[in-house]
């Protein structure tokens, strides 16, 4: 990835969440597209899908009664671009009351400037916890089998 696509879409980041966490609604319509998808798990295991107006209208109503801004805290762990299309993988806190959560950022350029597309949010795992995804293999890989380590996969 180019390193001014990587500062631009870390920019956008950081304006994102310091105008998400302090309510200002108008600044936030501009940051996310119509058709946005704010996805949820639930603690049912389900996920719940939000419109863009549902997820503005949540910020809107805190604001208005009076909530505390929210944290700014968060951490970029991982950035995909491709053409006008970006992923990024963040670890939030919105406050000290709140859990940690892992937030999926689907992001896409429009008229020169990011904006999000879609957010995804779930539960923050616990690292030392989290095994792979795929079960431990049963059988030898084959001598031709070039795959290095891949403990997380």
């Amino acid at each position: 990835m180019y390193a001014n696509q990587q500062a631009e879409i870390l920019a956008f980041i950081d304006l994102l969440a310091e105008t998400g966490s302090n309510y200002r609604m108008e600044a936030m319509e501009d940051l996310y597209l119509d058709d946005l998808g704010f996805l949820v798990l639930t603690p049912e295991g389900s996920i719940a899908r939000f419109s863009k107006e549902e997820m503005l209208g949540e910020f809107r109503s805190r604001r208005d009664a009076g909530e505390p801004p929210l944290s700014t805290e968060k951490r970029v762990l991982h950035i995909e671009v491709q053409d006008d299309q970006a992923t990024a993988v963040l670890y939030r806190r919105m406050s000290g009351l709140a859990d940690p959560a892992f937030y999926e950022l689907r992001l896409r350029k429009v008229d020169g400037r990011w904006m999000v597309a879609g957010e995804t949010v779930l539960p923050w795992p616990d690292p030392g916890a989290a095994g792979g995804f795929l079960p431990p293999r049963t059988k030898p890989m084959p001598p031709d089998g070039q795959a290095g380590d891949r403990s997380g996969m």
